[in-house]
């Protein structure tokens, strides 16, 4: 993709539309970013198969309608009320916050979101899960509070992408789910404050990179591939489904920190009914992790010793899930230090 000239113009239009809206004073601006990051990623998303058009068709269709939505709040928005936000009225808000809802994926206007997932390339997908949702969470985190609608939009996230992702059996899928899942911790998050969005982001897009990474190498698209795949050797299975289970949150590994993180600053506000919500219903994405690695381990596995072959991973993603699989115990012992 990077060698490509149109395509790296398009990549850097798509960095820059989110960069305009993230640092963008006024609202239009920040839909100008939006509609400048929408037209750079539809090109991206071009393939010669007719998944990828079907997906960047549904991903237009969804992403206009919620930038129609959402210029039309904006100018409803400074009739009513010239002053600005501060005063703006809270039947105003609800379209508003809904259409940056709807451009992200979150529950419960995310049933395009597994559907786009299922025509993206591996490298697509890596771009909507993480790099596509830092304007519209940033442009939520100026009208977030502790009310009704958005504690409606965490719990039927995590809900969403807990129940979602027990049938499926795409591993794409899997992740859209998993992806919707965390969505709802980014908006506990973003609630909480900049700090914790932005820790809880950058471990989020760290693991899916990995993961995104040995699914390309390996070409994985489906949960039966990975049962009998010959260049997956015990050790490269136990390398996937540890990152696996670290995406999920499980400790000791990294990905357990920024949910740490959020879940003790939940307590502190009191809000001890979302955080027994949000745990409970996040285990259920560590159910269906497990199946996996269980399925792959037990039921399917066909080597009669442990196989002490070197792992046929690239060494980049062994470095880095190092680091998902140690860097908690390693954070733990760092602080203990200081």
């Amino acid at each position: 993709m990077l060698y490509n000239p149109t395509r790296l113009m398009f990549i850097s239009t798509l960095f820059m539309g989110t960069l305009i809206t993230v640092s963008s004073s006024t609202w239009l601006g920040a839909w100008i970013g939006l509609e400048i990051n929408l037209l750079s990623f539809i090109p991206l998303m071009s393939q010669n198969n007719r998944f990828a058009a079907e997906a960047a068709l549904k991903y237009f269709l969804v992403q206009a309608l919620a930038s129609a939505i959402l210029l039309f709040s904006i100018l409803l928005m400074f009739l009513i009320m010239p002053n600005g936000l501060p005063d703006s009225p809270k039947f105003l808000m609800i379209p508003l916050s809904s259409s940056l809802f709807l451009k992200m994926g979150a529950a419960p206007f995310h049933s395009w979101f597994p559907g786009v997932m299922e025509g993206l390339s591996w490298t697509g997908n890596l771009i909507l899960m993480t790099w596509q949702k830092i304007a519209p969470i940033m442009l939520l985190s100026y009208i977030l509070n502790f009310n009704s609608l958005f504690s409606m939009i965490i719990l039927l996230s995590i809900l969403a992408g807990s129940l979602g992702g027990l049938n499926q059996t795409s591993l794409r899928k899997i992740m859209a789910y998993s992806s919707i899942n965390h969505l709802g911790w980014m908006v506990a998050a973003a609630m909480l404050g900049d700090n914790l969005w932005l820790i809880y982001f950058s471990f989020y897009s760290f693991l899916s990179i990995i993961m995104v990474l040995i699914f390309n190498q390996f070409q994985l698209s489906y949960i039966s591939q990975s049962y009998s795949y010959s260049s997956m050797n015990t050790p490269t299975k136990l390398l996937l489904f540890g990152n696996l289970l670290s995406l999920g949150g499980l400790p000791p590994f990294l990905g357990f920190l920024p949910k740490w993180l959020i879940i003790q600053a939940l307590t502190q506000e009191g809000l001890y009914f979302l955080i027994t919500f949000m745990v409970t219903f996040t285990l259920i994405t560590l159910f269906f992790y497990i199946r996996i690695a269980y399925s792959s381990y037990m039921l399917t596995h066909h080597e009669l010793k442990w196989n002490l072959t070197p792992s046929s991973v690239h060494p980049l993603v062994l470095y880095l899930s190092m680091i998902s699989l140690g860097g908690l115990t390693l954070s733990s012992m760092i602080l203990l230090l200081i």
